[in-house]
């Protein structure tokens, strides 16, 4: 007697209206961690999501997961921009430029205080979504020195460094009060990092091996 073959398990995908509560709870938590901080309060988000706290939990069980997927989707839509910015093949320092306001938009600055909070910052997902970043950084720095348009003194570090904290508010001063200025400030740093070079930088560049060991 011939048995029936077992049915082949097929794989489940999230429904749409899922992956669509997923994504306005991470949009609402980005916005409030950059309003308030890392520490707001689930119900708050789940508020401003526009949905119930049970959906909160149910996509991220506990702080550190919500933190982290918040960081990540910021430094994904960043490097998504820098694609496409290295994808149009112009002006070499104008990519760099786009990549810089592009970060800026994106309050990576306002978001970097969460990543020397408790959660795992070596876990795959972080590292993947930062070296995706950095190499796409180092790419489009390297592109805009060999077009001589990029000073030569200057490394990786030097633009995170900048665009972190020039982007970043002052200590008790919200976002959206210095916001207006942000851009402003960014230019005046990507000013100073043109070809040729108008002054002599003390000490050396500082790459990403020196942010790390900091």
């Amino acid at each position: 007697m011939q048995t029936a073959s077992p049915v082949p398990h097929k794989a489940t995908r999230p429904r749409a209206d899922a992956l669509r509560n997923r994504e306005r709870i991470v949009a609402a938590a980005r916005e409030m961690f950059v309003e308030h901080g890392p520490d707001v309060p689930f119900d708050e988000i789940a508020r401003r999501a526009g949905v119930g706290n049970a959906t909160v939990y149910r996509n991220f069980p506990d702080r550190d997961a919500l933190v982290r997927e918040v960081v990540c989707s910021v430094m994904d839509r960043t490097a998504r921009a820098a694609e496409e910015a290295l994808e149009e093949n112009g002006d070499a320092f104008a990519v760099l430029e786009h990549f810089v306001h592009t970060a800026a938009d994106e309050r990576i600055g306002a978001l970097c205080p969460m990543m020397s909070s408790t959660f795992d910052r070596h876990h795959p997902d972080l590292v993947a979504a930062r070296e995706r970043v950095e190499r796409l950084v180092a790419e489009i720095m390297d592109r805009a020195k060999a077009a001589g348009q990029l000073r030569t003194d200057v490394d990786v570090g030097d633009l995170m460094v900048a665009t972190g904290q020039l982007s970043r508010p002052p200590a008790g001063t919200p976002c959206i009060r210095v916001d207006r200025f942000v851009h402003r400030h960014l230019q005046l740093f990507l000013d100073g990092l043109r070809a040729p070079a108008r002054s002599a930088l003390p000490g050396a560049a500082v790459t990403l091996e020196d942010l790390r060991q900091t």
